[in-house]
């Protein structure tokens, strides 16, 4: 985790979470219609779940949970000079959303990882996570964040965060903020097609030259 400021706590590189959405099984992504889903309900807003005044009502995480997952969500991917944070582009609510939809096994690693992160934080600082101080939050998300570095007894808390982690960009890189972050332009318009770069195709070792031997 990069260092904090005296007013954000700054959690991740947004180009390191750019290297990590490549690595999740695009099951995450379209599974169940997840993709379609999100587009078509104004990506991370699920309108279902509103109250008349517009403001999202939680449908699986109790206020406890919520107000804990809204915190991982700012962890995960803090607002920056370039984009919004998790948060703001209402990832919390689509992770709710997500449970509602997915429910069982899913619900339950969930909330057995927010359940995992209260106890260690009530036995090394006497508060639940939430109600932790910045630098206490980043000495416990510091053991599991990292999987290569985690200690094997922690390796339930470990898939937990990871599955999270997983939810948090699936959810910000499909909201309206996330996709201009990215930035995608599919959609655009392009005055001509030069094909793919040769130093992208390098990197994906796909790249052949097409001098002769």
């Amino acid at each position: 985790m990069k260092k904090q400021s005296a007013n954000r706590p700054l959690r991740f590189e947004r180009r390191d979470l750019l290297k990590t959405l490549t690595a999740v099984p695009s099951a995450i992504l379209v599974s169940g219609g997840l993709g379609e889903r999100c587009l078509a309900q104004g990506m991370s807003q699920p309108s279902a779940s509103q109250n008349a005044g517009g403001v999202y009502q939680p449908r699986v995480l109790d206020p406890h949970e919520w107000k804990t997952v809204t915190i991982l969500c700012e962890w995960i991917i803090p607002a920056d000079a370039r984009s919004m944070s998790a948060r703001e582009a209402g990832v919390p609510e689509f992770i709710d959303d997500w449970l509602a939809f997915k429910g069982g096994d899913l619900v339950a690693e969930i909330r057995g990882g927010l359940t995992w992160l209260d106890i260690e934080c009530q036995r090394s600082f006497g508060l639940d996570f939430a109600d932790c101080a910045v630098s206490q939050q980043r000495e416990i998300l510091d053991r599991i964040a990292y999987p290569r570095k985690s200690a094997p007894e922690v390796a339930a808390a470990v898939a937990f965060f990871n599955r999270l982690r997983d939810l948090v960009i699936s959810g910000f890189y499909t909201s309206r903020a996330g996709v201009r972050d990215l930035p995608y332009i599919g959609n655009e318009p392009q005055s001509g097609w030069n094909g793919c770069p040769v130093a992208a195709l390098a990197q994906l070792g796909v790249y052949k030259s097409s001098t002769p031997p």
